[in-house]
């Protein structure tokens, strides 16, 4: 909450999505200050509502992750990208979590996309 508090201050936006509190820079459109998002517990820090909106979805996923691991979380995400970068990969990229995180959300999408039709009665 701390780290929202200095958006807010400059005009940002929160709201409340799925049990989570999104914050968001001023602007609907994304620019190139716009850093993407970042997920801290239950407080997803936004460069604006349309990114946002477009990473829900995989932010929503390290919600969840930080739900299953806890305060540990906070030292297991660095940690894993210091590993991926100790082993000349990229920190980011393969890092586990953002690997989980987006094979995940990928499942999800695939998931809503394929439904088996209703049964008709």
């Amino acid at each position: 909450m701390l780290l929202a508090a200095p958006i807010l201050l400059l005009g940002g936006r929160a709201h409340l999505h799925a049990g989570v509190l999104e914050v968001a820079l001023p602007g609907k459109r994304r620019t190139r200050l716009d850093l993407g998002a970042i997920t801290l517990g239950h407080v997803v820090l936004g460069g604006s509502e349309h990114t946002l909106c477009q990473l829900r979805a995989h932010e929503q996923e390290h919600v969840r992750q930080y739900e299953r691991w806890g305060v540990v979380f906070f030292l297991a995400y660095p940690a894993s990208s210091l590993i991926q970068l100790l082993r000349g990969r990229h920190p980011y990229w393969l890092n586990h979590f953002e690997v989980q995180a987006r094979a995940l959300c990928e499942q999800r999408r695939a998931d809503l996309t394929h439904k088996p039709p209703k049964p008709e009665a």
